[in-house]
């Protein structure tokens, strides 16, 4: 099966429509799949849910959703640095499904594992608790989350052989793998394509059945502002 295709929308298409949910790796600006998210932008798909650590910068990664109205309701773990979503969520434009970072690395993790639900007592007695099912095990309470499973998932790796195996590198890895694990389908975005085995099996850190379609591209590489402040 053919998974290497020349471009971002190419690798798209027939895989977006409107209403869809999306998981997309990334943490803080590094690992982002901004060729993949620019696709989903010029495409025009709206009213999309997506689940993602964070949601970029106003200008950069998710946040050029954000501008164009696309994106209906994120499911985040961090929302600061994007003055335009936090604009669009006090005026009610944006939904927000907030979730403590590992809890949402864990719903992903388990949707792409196929378990429906965990109990953690991460968010116990908070407002993340509010409406879920609680239950005590060894005198300690926890709450019920529920496993991610999303229509599409976007990821940024390093380097992919042409069945699909990934490899990322350093920050890129923490989020891309459970995002990319919970898709039903799967589109990868690389810098390096390689032959099959070329790349060291210890050295993988996605097996290539987990993704459907890959892109190579160039990427630009931001980081985020570090601010040093004297003593």
């Amino acid at each position: 099966m053919k998974k290497v295709y020349d471009s971002a929308s190419a690798a798209l298409d027939g895989l977006l429509h409107d209403g869809m949910s999306i998981a997309a790796g990334g943490f803080g600006l590094c690992g982002i799949p901004e060729l993949l998210i620019a696709a989903i932008k010029e495409a025009g798909t709206r009213d999309i849910t997506i689940a993602s650590n964070n949601c970029g910068v106003d200008d950069f990664g998710l946040g050029i959703l954000l501008a164009t109205r696309q994106i209906k309701k994120m499911q985040s773990s961090y929302v600061g640095e994007n003055a335009e979503f936090m604009r669009q969520f006090l005026s009610g434009e944006l939904e927000l499904e907030f979730n403590p970072q590992g809890t949402l690395a864990e719903r992903m993790r388990a949707g792409g594992a196929g378990i429906p639900g965990f109990y953690t007592k991460t968010g116990v007695g908070t407002v993340i608790a509010e409406g879920k099912e609680h239950k005590d095990f060894g005198g300690e309470t926890y709450i019920l989350e529920t496993g991610i499973v999303t229509d599409l998932a976007i990821v940024k790796a390093w380097k992919a052989d042409t069945s699909g195996n990934l490899v990322f590198r350093k920050t890129a890895r923490n989020f891309n793998v459970p995002a990319a694990t919970c898709g039903r389908v799967c589109v990868a975005e690389v810098e390096e394509i390689v032959p099959v085995g070329s790349l060291d099996p210890d050295c993988i850190h996605l097996p290539g059945i987990y993704v459907h379609r890959i892109i190579q591209g160039e990427h630009e590489k931001r980081i985020e502002q570090r601010t040093v402040r004297s003593a």
